[in-house]
């Protein structure tokens, strides 16, 4: 297993590298580590994975209802939503089937619902229902006055984006793949029959290139002679409440969506928490993820209407992630074989559920352009990924484990229930955490009401004396 994040990079040629270990990214690289005949890189600039995009979403696993019929997007959500439900409930992955309902508060928004319905249908999703107010307010007692209705889709669920990420590059590593951290791309150029990346490490050299890189896909792509695309980041602020607000809301509150996006919802996380958010902003600077003002107050205003009983709940934190929005309504994802480059860019915030039937499409895609992929393809090695998530026994409530070893019964952040057990598995793990915010990917230590006021010197200590 190899994890880097200093020195000089291998003087090998890899037959494929990856650029950019976000959740796609991470993704692809696993479904290639099924081939050990490959020498394999996972290359991120930043000193963990999921940096991105993939650590500040939503966290929604979408059915693909409302994506655009017959668009790549489509396909690779409703195929992508079945697989990862599936590696959720084999890796440990929290996720809970709470639904959603689209909320009608006008006559515009009523009369919008039908058609939404029937896009999907065209989805392949044939399960939703239009229900009057009474039921509504049956099912959402706590929703704000005035809705007309809404639209019922049962499949929608709330995921861990966190340990899905971690469980991708998981195994991907324990299987072969070499994931080179801290290591930006600053120049890609492809003099003869091998990709160069410069890098901040020194040059990598591959054969075959993969651009997963996010928010910087369009970059990558035109160092390497393409225009098809441009990614304007879009911000989304975010406020989380406690979790003693999560009782006011049983499903994922839509609103009906619009040109830029799903728009401001409502939804509980698997973490105990309620989300309201995100807003929709297109930015020039890459890396705006900072929160506004402005931005928040607009949240308020939103979830005012839709549930006014949140705004007199604690806000636990406040976060920002930027969504590789392009002038396309569609993923761009194309393989070039004469380069031999496969694009993946565009990807939105449907790319977490997406990602495992993004990674078979670029498999597919890279073999059909010529990648020779020697041996039987293997299966891989089930990982079983630390349950971050409410529903489901957590350590400090398993006396069956706490009576193996008595470190899962100690309470280090009392907040979020975590315990030194937790902490001293994720800094031993496979790809350990760079720092207190990787750790608090890991194990939510930190991420409570308090985040971290009482459990933070506690904490770093067990980083510190881990890295000793």
């Amino acid at each position: 297993m190899t994890v880097t994040d200093r020195g000089p990079l291998p003087s090998t040629t890899y037959d494929v590298a990856i650029v950019g270990a976000g959740v796609v990214g991470c993704a692809i690289a696993r479904a290639l580590a099924r081939h050990p005949g490959l020498r394999i890189a996972l290359v991120e600039a930043q000193d963990d994975i999921g940096q991105g995009t993939s650590k500040a979403n939503t966290a929604i696993l979408h059915t693909g209802f409302d994506a655009v019929p017959g668009s790549l997007e489509a396909r690779l959500v409703r195929e992508g939503a079945r697989l990862l439900a599936g590696y959720a409930a084999e890796s440990g992955i929290p996720v809970e089937p709470v639904g959603a309902l689209l909320v009608a508060w006008d006559e515009e928004q009523l009369a919008a619902l039908p058609r939404l319905a029937e896009k999907a249908e065209r989805n392949d999703y044939w399960h939703t229902s239009l229900i009057g107010p009474a039921a509504l307010y049956e099912r959402e007692p706590h929703l704000g006055p005035g809705a007309l209705a809404a639209l019922h889709v049962p499949g929608e669920s709330t995921i861990c984006p966190w340990t899905t990420t971690l469980a991708y590059a998981t195994q991907a590593v324990r299987h072969g793949v070499d994931l080179h951290l801290d290591c930006r791309v600053e120049q890609a150029s492809r003099p003869d029959e091998t990709h160069v990346l410069r890098t901040t490490r020194g040059p990598l050299r591959a054969r075959w290139l993969v651009n997963a890189a996010g928010l910087h896909a369009d970059t990558l792509d035109r160092q390497l002679g393409h225009d098809d695309f441009t990614v304007t980041p879009r911000r989304g602020q975010l406020l989380v409440f406690d979790k003693l607000a999560r009782d006011l809301v049983r499903h994922i509150l839509l609103p009906v969506p619009t040109a830029l996006g799903k728009g401001v919802l409502v939804a509980p996380t698997v973490y105990g928490n309620v989300l309201l958010g995100p807003t929709a902003e297109d930015l020039d600077d890459k890396q705006a993820t900072g929160s506004t003002a402005d931005g928040l107050t607009l949240l308020r205003d939103k979830g005012r209407r839709i549930l006014p009983d949140l705004l007199d709940e604690e806000v636990t934190a406040v976060y920002a992630g930027l969504r590789a929005a392009t002038e396309h309504d569609d993923y761009r994802i194309a393989a070039l074989p004469d380069q031999r480059y496969v694009t993946v860019g565009g990807i939105r915030s449907t790319g977490l559920t997406a990602s495992l039937a993004i990674a078979d499409h670029v498999t597919g895609l890279l073999a059909e352009a010529g990648l020779e992929q020697t041996g039987p393809v293997r299966a891989l090695a089930p990982v079983r990924m630390p349950n971050l998530g409410e529903a489901f026994p957590r350590p400090y409530q398993r006396p069956e484990l706490i009576a193996a070893d008595p470190e899962y019964g100690t309470l280090v952040c009392h907040c979020e229930r975590v315990s030194r057990g937790e902490i001293r598995d994720a800094l031993a793990s496979t790809i350990p955490p760079a720092g207190l915010d990787g750790l608090r990917r890991r194990t939510r230590a930190r991420a409570g009401r308090c985040q971290g006021f009482y459990c933070g010197a506690a904490v770093r200590e067990l980083f510190e004396e881990a890295g000793a």
